[in-house]
């Protein structure tokens, strides 16, 4: 029988699951996060700790439907920082089952993505639409074509949505890489006036230099993105709902 690891890895796919953080957690999310996660839900104030909480006890119940493990045997760390090595910097990691499997996981409110894949690096980011100075936010991260195309828009709702396209493009990318927003984000041009999927090109230490940048659909008030190695032979993007996924009450592995 093929695993779903392996059809994901045999496809080139990307999966991307989306979810929606409750108002209270649910039995057991807490049990299957990390010491360090733990602490740092009991410093969050609500509704914070229950989405933060929430979506990190979702993030290993998606990655044990690949893994074939109980979510609660996953464990998770950091690759080591593309510029400086340090081991909190870089992107996310499965240490525990051993394993190709790649994830990237954003939050915006209650609101999560992930996205999934075999073998080869991935970012995504959500945002959710908010009061922005855009003018202002734009002159900061945005390239000079981006920012032209960002103030040629005819009104502020128009500008608003080009604003977000770039910034969930550039942040997909450089989660992708794993140095974050330390990166200077006019330096990465994601080719806004364009639909997509598009090539980007970055070069930071010890990543690819050209990404696979695509928009993903969302509903109203929400923007995101997904950033993939262009190397990589480039298959289906997949999205689901978390709900799809379904607890074995006899091994705790879930099953599509």
């Amino acid at each position: 029988m093929t695993t779903a690891y392996e059809r994901l890895r045999d496809r080139n796919a990307v999966h991307i699951w989306r979810g929606w953080a409750p108002d209270a957690l649910a039995p057991g999310d807490t049990d299957l996060l990390s010491e360090a996660e733990r602490h740092k839900v009991r410093r969050l104030p609500n509704p914070a700790a229950v989405r933060y909480a929430a979506a990190h006890a979702a993030l290993r119940r998606v990655l044990s439907h690949y893994l074939a493990v109980p979510p609660r045997e996953v464990v998770l760390g950091r690759r080591p920082c593309p510029r400086c090595a340090h081991p909190r910097h870089g992107r996310p990691r499965i240490e525990w089952p051993p394993t190709g499997l790649e994830f990237n996981l954003s939050r915006s409110g209650p609101h999560w993505l992930l996205a999934v894949v075999a073998g080869h690096r991935v970012g995504v980011d959500l945002e959710g639409d908010r009061s922005l100075d855009v003018d202002g936010a734009s002159e900061l991260v945005m390239s000079a074509p981006e920012l032209a195309h960002v103030c040629s828009r005819p009104d502020e709702s128009a500008r608003t949505r080009a604003f977000f396209r770039c910034w969930t493009r550039k942040e997909a990318v450089v989660k992708a890489i794993g140095v974050g927003i330390v990166t200077d984000l006019r330096a990465v041009d994601v080719q806004a006036c364009q639909d997509g999927p598009v090539l980007v090109d970055h070069t930071e230490p010890n990543s690819p230099d050209t990404w696979l940048v695509q928009d993903l659909p969302m509903a109203d008030g929400l923007f995101a993105a997904l950033a993939r190695e262009a190397g990589a032979a480039a298959g289906p993007v997949e999205i689901h709902r978390y709900e799809e996924l379904v607890p074995s009450m006899e091994t705790g592995v879930l099953v599509a």
